[in-house]
């Protein structure tokens, strides 16, 4: 059982609409039944559902989050995108940069810095998204990658208070896998190290469910989950957050 204060964040990546957010009333509740453990919750919806499901969770424990945004901080012709001064005003508190979907999609290093910088002067906290790819794993460059996307993704930032790291091997999104847990713990405790005395908040991404979510749980250094397809249901996502804390 765990005493720390938790993160458990929802990305319904390209999912849901108006009657899925239904289904969150069974969350709220649970939330609220649990005010002795301590978490927060953070859903972050497509930008369609922002706005409507920042009033539905006024008066909760839950927050909302963007799951991505333009790097330019002011309006302009860019057809399709929002920056993140748009999602902040839509209700959203937090924004996830740096996803490997993401990254696959042409995102650089450079470009993601621009993002963060961007969405810390409107207000958002950052969900920074790191990790290796299978092959980079195989030939033992977890580390170098790591430093590298932290290093560039956070050039120039001096205030690390409103940043948290999501440490999520691309290798294990979506493919059920999940890293070894001596692994694990030697990739979180690389990503602490590399801040010093004062590290940010590091939660763990990457095929995490209910039924892995026991041997997860069990990385001390680990201050909470990134959540992806095990999110969309809210019985799996309430179990996740309880076997968290039992």
């Amino acid at each position: 059982m765990t005493n720390k204060y938790m993160y458990f964040i929802a990305n319904w990546k390209m999912f849901g609409d108006l009657r899925t957010l239904n289904t969150l009333d069974s969350v709220i509740n649970f939330s609220k039944l649990k005010r002795k453990n301590k978490f927060k919750i953070i859903y972050c919806p497509p930008n369609t559902l922002i706005r409507p499901l920042s009033k539905r969770l006024m008066k909760t424990r839950l927050d909302v989050g963007a799951q991505n945004c333009h790097e330019n901080e002011n309006y302009g012709a860019f057809t399709g995108h929002v920056n993140s001064k748009m999602l902040k005003n839509a209700g959203a508190k937090y924004i996830i940069l740096g996803h490997s979907e993401n990254r696959q999609s042409g995102e650089t290093d450079k470009l993601i810095n621009l993002k963060i910088k961007s969405a810390i002067k409107a207000g958002l906290k950052i969900i920074f998204c790191i990790g290796e790819t299978l092959k980079e794993k195989k030939n033992k460059k977890t580390n170098r990658v790591l430093a590298k996307q932290i290093d560039n993704g956070l050039r120039s930032i001096k205030n690390m208070s409103n940043i948290i790291i999501a440490y999520e091997p691309v290798w294990s999104i979506g493919t059920g896998l999940i890293p070894k847990s001596e692994d694990l713990l030697k990739s979180v405790l690389f990503i602490k190290n590399r801040f010093g005395n004062k590290p940010p908040k590091i939660l763990y991404g990457g095929s995490v469910n209910n039924n892995n979510i026991t041997q997860l749980k069990d990385i001390n250094l680990i201050d909470g989950f990134l959540v992806g397809g095990a999110s969309q249901s809210s019985k799996k996502f309430i179990d996740i957050i309880r076997k968290t804390f039992n």
